[in-house]
């Protein structure tokens, strides 16, 4: 692969049908969105607990100018009493710089710390960007890949195979997407254990934080923030638009206790961005202020747990008839199912395509926008027969989409192909 040449962003712009721009805008029933069901300002103000609460709104006598560099220092420190809620050593709002979404947040690690010869190694699979753009900085790329697809759980032994003298950077995504999977407090502090012995920096893209339902901070396996852990050579990113419903708004952060690392994506940031809008920033520090955040964050946990419950009753019964098979998702927005006739995978892009054209409803699937939407002669493509379907956007909008779902299942199952790389199943798994 030429490291030069970057695939263009499957999710956004697939390589082949331009996935999520081409059908997203069209669809009647979107229950392919990723973010938890969006709110408008007048619904971010009716979650605030104080007795006279502020509005969100921006005031209409402040000049606009660019603004704090880094983002305001409201912003900034209510992001750092989040991260500091649940840690012994508080975050210093200083450590915290303020992006254009999570995308931006990423894309300013990798900027700042990766150059051609880099080797990067990256959870697997994941958002396409969080590989792709290291490959087009010139660094070459392992995908850890998980243990099996049955639970989505990743060998430690495995990354350790991974390592070579030039690895700078393992990035995660915890909770994953698409699978809703998370990796434990155990298997964080593995991970920690390797790098820490090669000085890895580690990028932790915790986007679906702290979007929890299958899982409570009691649990003994319940992940902390990875900043949060004993390792300095850390950054996690964030953003607004997927646990906290504010997509809109197009804030993201990167975070670190690690001044060092701050100072270089800082250093990177002067040439990207100079800040983010004033409004932006209001609106954000409105949401994740003291007053708002717990109960906008109940508000959106509370959707997943109802949306997932109907999700699940849905996926039983295709389960019942042997068309499909998941690993139920414990945190995050999204759930990755696997569709098979017999024990072959089904034709995921021709699934969907044809369940938009008859029945407008839009799902994505995984074989076109998370297995690189290619496959190796003689190799069957990475999660053929899944799809992403994301649960977490208005209950009626998903009751009656997956109704739409059923309809088409009896009308037009037998149409299906299979997957023309699909391998042959053993045991139905």
């Amino acid at each position: 692969m030429d490291p030069t040449k970057v695939s263009p962003f499957a999710v956004e712009q697939s390589n082949i049908l331009k996935w999520m721009d081409a059908y997203e805008t069209g669809c009647k029933y979107n229950i392919a969105e990723t973010c938890a069901a969006s709110i408008s300002l007048s619904d971010l103000s009716s979650f605030s607990e104080s007795s006279s609460p502020q509005s969100p709104f921006f005031g209409s006598s402040i000049k606009l100018n660019y603004g704090a560099i880094r983002g305001s220092q409201t912003l900034r420190t209510n992001l750092a009493n989040l991260y500091s809620s649940r840690s012994a050593e508080p975050l210093d709002p200083s450590n915290i710089l303020i992006t254009n979404g999570a995308i931006g947040a990423n894309l300013l690690v990798f900027y700042a710390l990766i150059g051609q010869g880099d080797h990067v190694i990256c959870q697997y699979p994941t958002y396409q960007q969080l590989y792709s753009v290291p490959r087009r900085l010139g660094a070459n790329v392992s995908l850890w890949h998980p243990r099996n697809e049955d639970d989505w759980e990743y060998d430690v032994s495995k990354l350790q195979e991974l390592i070579t003298p030039e690895t700078k950077l393992l990035v995660i995504n915890n909770p994953q997407n698409p699978t809703g999977a998370i990796l434990s407090k155990q298997s964080l502090q593995s991970i920690i254990e390797i790098a820490s012995k090669h000085n890895i920096v580690i990028l932790s893209d915790e986007v679906y934080r702290p979007l929890f339902h299958g899982i409570g901070p009691l649990s003994s396996s319940f992940p902390p923030s990875m900043i949060n852990l004993s390792y300095p050579l850390i950054l996690t990113t964030g953003s607004l638009s997927k646990s906290y419903a504010l997509a809109g708004i197009r804030v993201g952060w990167v975070a670190s206790r690690s001044s060092d690392l701050v100072h270089r994506c800082s250093s990177a940031r002067d040439y990207t961005t100079i800040s983010v809008s004033q409004i932006d920033d209001h609106i954000a520090s409105y949401a994740l202020g003291p007053n708002v955040v717990h109960s906008l964050l109940a508000r959106n946990i509370e959707l997943a747990k109802t949306n997932l419950a109907i999700l699940e009753i849905f996926i039983n019964k295709q389960k019942e008839k042997g068309y499909c098979r998941w690993k139920k998702p414990i945190a995050g927005t999204t759930a990755f199912v696997k569709f098979l006739k017999g024990h072959k995978s089904v034709d995921d892009v021709q699934l969907c395509k044809m369940l938009h054209e008859m029945k407008g409803v839009l799902w994505v699937p995984g074989s076109e926008c998370f297995g690189n939407g290619e496959s190796e002669k003689g190799k069957p493509r990475d999660f053929s027969g899944y799809v992403r379907i994301g649960y977490c956007c208005e209950t009626a909008v998903l009751k009656e989409g997956l109704e739409k779902v059923d309809e088409f299942i009896e009308e037009a199952w037998e149409k299906l192909s299979v997957a023309e790389d699909s391998a042959e199943l053993l045991d139905g798994k």
